[in-house]
């Protein structure tokens, strides 16, 4: 699935800030953070007023944060260091004064990252030639979406053809962790490129803010993929309760977790007429997160001793969550596990903030929530064994976190056990998790590659709609 544990660099402090005074001089410093495999841009600002005092700000353009506050700066002659109080972050480095280049060190909570600083004249511009632009050739409505089942509120958009007939319709589930309606991601909205393409070829399309996020209500943090079924079946009522659509042609689109919770959606439901799985697992969570850690890893170079190794690991942990259901106990085998692994380390390697005892800490909350406990225990055959409506299941060749070949043949091997004769399933060469074309399909692309969703996808999307509802 799509894993964001980077985002916790910036997304605690995004606030919006008044612009500078006219007659104040700004300074652009532009670097990269590399975190997790995935490559972040950080932008320092520098604001010198009249009287030469400074003051800066920091945007993480790939996470759509601007403004955050940076509570104290120094610039010298050879030295640049910052520190943003509300990220608990600090910066040090030095400046190259030929090249104008700070070479330092970013340091936030237990993460310790080398980031150079490079003084621009102007900022990078980041390009997403597919990001559709207003105005649209197409009704666009806000929406209310009402879970009376869990008594929250989500926050959508319903974009559906100008024509006076009914139209069938998709509801837009998203991947892992929470997310806005147009599931961005580095400045890429796939939702929206995805429902603008859909809605010109005459298909409504239902998207939301996940509960919790965005303008929606709930709490995200305590729920699991099965309280998003509700959701997404919260929404079908909703396209039921609209004039303008079918309501025998309802489906659902799912990325990701998305294409886990669809199925999910669908054998409980007999409003759900079809549903298209993108990069959905087909197998069970705890062996897909194993291929998930090998392929990443071997993609970002790792020797096959650290990535053994860390499989190994992982699967040691994954055993004793799914195993001990109490998580104070689970908690103290996961801390004898650490330390265990501890042991084995010279104290140089000891010294690495990757090994402290808050960043094991950290972890082991992430593990134990009860999202992660019921990922690592849910196998989607058991709901796909029960689909009869027609499936369209696509991948891409390059997907490093749902690899194809493993998942794309289990949904086939389900749906054939359910006895569905209707199912198309298509692995797409050259394309990554998000569906853009790639080199490698490492996630640490995700943000350099302009292209947002593959048009080829796109097509056998919107084909394979129009054909099983006409």
């Amino acid at each position: 699935m799509k894993k964001r544990i980077w985002f916790v660099i910036f997304f605690i402090a995004s606030i919006i800030f008044a612009q500078q005074p006219e007659k104040s001089k700004t300074e652009y410093w532009e670097g990269k953070l590399n975190i997790s495999g995935v490559s972040l841009r950080l932008v320092l600002k520098v604001t010198s007023d009249d009287s030469g005092a400074l003051s800066a700000k920091l945007d993480s353009p790939d996470q759509n944060v601007e403004n955050i506050p940076v509570s104290s700066i120094t610039v010298t002659e050879d030295s640049l260091k910052f520190e943003a109080s509300s990220l608990m972050a600090k910066y040090s480095g030095k400046i190259e004064k030929d090249s104008m280049v700070v070479l330092g060190i970013f340091k936030q909570a237990t993460l310790t990252l080398p980031l150079n600083l490079k003084k621009v004249e102007k900022l990078t511009e980041v390009r997403r030639p597919q990001t559709p632009q207003r105005p649209f050739p197409y009704n666009e409505e806000e929406v209310i979406i009402e879970n009376n089942i869990e008594g929250i509120k989500l926050a959508g958009t319903l974009t559906y053809p100008k024509e006076s007939k009914k139209f069938p319709a998709v509801v837009m589930v998203t991947g892992s962790g929470a997310q806005d309606r147009d599931e961005t991601i580095f400045k890429h909205k796939p939702f929206l490129v995805i429902a603008d393409y859909l809605t010109r070829n005459g298909i409504a399309v239902l998207r939301y803010d996940d509960r919790g996020f965005g303008k929606s209500t709930g709490n995200f943090s305590a729920a699991t993929s099965a309280n998003f079924v509700t959701d997404v079946l919260s929404a079908v009522e909703y396209l039921k309760s609209r004039k303008e659509i079918d309501h025998n042609k309802i489906g659902i689109i799912g990325h990701s977790e998305g294409g886990m919770i669809a199925p999910m959606a669908a054998s409980s439901s007999d409003e759900v007429a079809f549903i298209v799985l993108l990069a959905g697992p087909g197998m069970k969570g705890s062996d897909l997160l194993a291929l998930q850690t090998e392929l990443i890893l071997r993609a970002n170079g790792e020797s096959e001793e650290e990535i053994e190794k860390s499989i190994k690991t992982n699967k040691a942990a994954y055993k004793i969550v799914v195993e001990q259901p109490d998580s104070s106990l689970a908690f103290k085998e996961l801390e004898k596990l650490f330390d265990e692994q501890l042991a084995t380390l010279t104290e140089e390697e000891k010294n690495n903030p990757e090994y402290s005892r808050s960043n094991f800490q950290q972890m082991a909350r992430t593990i134990l929530s009860p999202w992660f406990r019921f990922f690592l225990k849910f196998d989607p055959k058991e709901y796909l064994e029960n689909i009869q409506i027609p499936v369209l299941a696509l991948n891409g060749e390059k997907d490093l976190q749902v690899p194809p070949k493993e998942n794309l043949s289990r949904i086939e091997e389900s749906l054939k056990i359910a006895g569905n004769k209707n199912y198309k399933i298509v692995e797409l060469s050259g394309l990554n998790h998000l569906f853009q074309n790639c080199k490698t399909g490492s996630p640490r692309e995700y943000g350099e590659i302009e292209e947002t969703f593959s048009v080829e996808a796109l097509k056998i999307i919107s084909d394979w709609i129009k054909e099983v509802t006409k």
